[in-house]
Protein backbone atom coordinates (compact mmCIF):
# COMPACT_ATOMS: atom_id res chain seq x y z
CA UNK A 1 0.00 0.00 0.00
CA UNK A 2 2.73 2.16 1.11
CA UNK A 3 4.59 1.72 -2.55
CA UNK A 4 1.74 2.90 -4.52
CA UNK A 5 1.01 5.96 -2.04
CA UNK A 6 4.50 6.41 -3.18
CA UNK A 7 4.67 6.28 -6.43
CA UNK A 8 1.47 8.56 -6.55
CA UNK A 9 3.59 11.58 -5.32
CA UNK A 10 6.31 10.69 -6.98
CA UNK A 11 4.17 11.07 -10.59
CA UNK A 12 2.49 14.52 -8.79
CA UNK A 13 5.94 15.98 -8.00
CA UNK A 14 7.08 15.28 -11.92
CA UNK A 15 3.61 16.76 -13.17
CA UNK A 16 3.80 20.10 -10.64
CA UNK A 17 7.62 20.42 -11.77
CA UNK A 18 7.59 20.05 -15.23
CA UNK A 19 5.31 23.21 -15.80
CA UNK A 20 7.57 25.16 -13.48
CA UNK A 21 10.80 23.71 -15.47
CA UNK A 22 9.78 24.29 -19.04
CA UNK A 23 10.13 28.34 -19.22
CA UNK A 24 13.34 27.53 -18.03
CA UNK A 25 14.06 25.49 -21.01
CA UNK A 26 12.37 27.40 -23.72
CA UNK A 27 14.45 30.84 -22.97
CA UNK A 28 17.56 30.94 -24.74
CA UNK A 29 20.55 32.72 -23.02
CA UNK A 30 23.89 33.35 -23.56
CA UNK A 31 26.76 30.74 -22.02
CA UNK A 32 30.12 30.93 -21.81
CA UNK A 33 32.36 28.17 -22.41
CA UNK A 34 36.11 27.66 -22.25
CA UNK A 35 36.02 31.65 -22.64
CA UNK A 36 34.44 31.81 -25.53
CA UNK A 37 30.42 33.45 -25.56
CA UNK A 38 28.18 31.62 -27.22
CA UNK A 39 24.91 33.19 -28.91
CA UNK A 40 21.36 32.47 -27.57
CA UNK A 41 19.07 30.15 -29.47
CA UNK A 42 17.20 33.01 -31.06
CA UNK A 43 20.12 35.09 -32.23
CA UNK A 44 19.06 34.72 -35.57
CA UNK A 45 15.48 36.30 -34.42
CA UNK A 46 17.38 39.65 -32.86
CA UNK A 47 17.10 42.75 -34.82
CA UNK A 48 20.09 44.09 -36.18
CA UNK A 49 21.63 47.63 -35.02
CA UNK A 50 23.78 48.70 -37.62
CA UNK A 51 25.59 51.98 -37.05
CA UNK A 52 27.50 53.11 -40.47
CA UNK A 53 31.14 54.87 -39.70
CA UNK A 54 31.77 58.26 -39.47
CA UNK A 55 33.99 60.96 -37.30
CA UNK A 56 34.82 59.28 -34.39
CA UNK A 57 34.63 62.99 -33.23
CA UNK A 58 31.36 64.23 -32.74
CA UNK A 59 31.77 68.10 -32.98
CA UNK A 60 33.85 68.20 -35.62
CA UNK A 61 32.07 71.49 -36.94
CA UNK A 62 32.23 72.92 -33.61
CA UNK A 63 35.76 72.57 -33.46
CA UNK A 64 36.49 74.24 -37.07
CA UNK A 65 34.50 76.95 -36.00
CA UNK A 66 36.62 77.67 -32.47
CA UNK A 67 39.64 77.58 -34.91
CA UNK A 68 38.34 79.98 -37.41
CA UNK A 69 37.55 82.37 -34.79
CA UNK A 70 40.85 82.24 -33.56
CA UNK A 71 42.41 82.41 -36.47
CA UNK A 72 40.02 85.62 -37.22
CA UNK A 73 41.20 87.16 -33.82
CA UNK A 74 44.58 86.68 -34.39
CA UNK A 75 44.57 88.56 -37.68
CA UNK A 76 42.67 91.63 -36.10
CA UNK A 77 45.71 92.17 -33.78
Amino acid sequence: MKGSRNRRHWWRGVLLGLPMLLPVGLTGCQVSIGGQTLPSGDYMKDDVQYFPPGSEFKHAEEAAAQRQYTQEQALQR
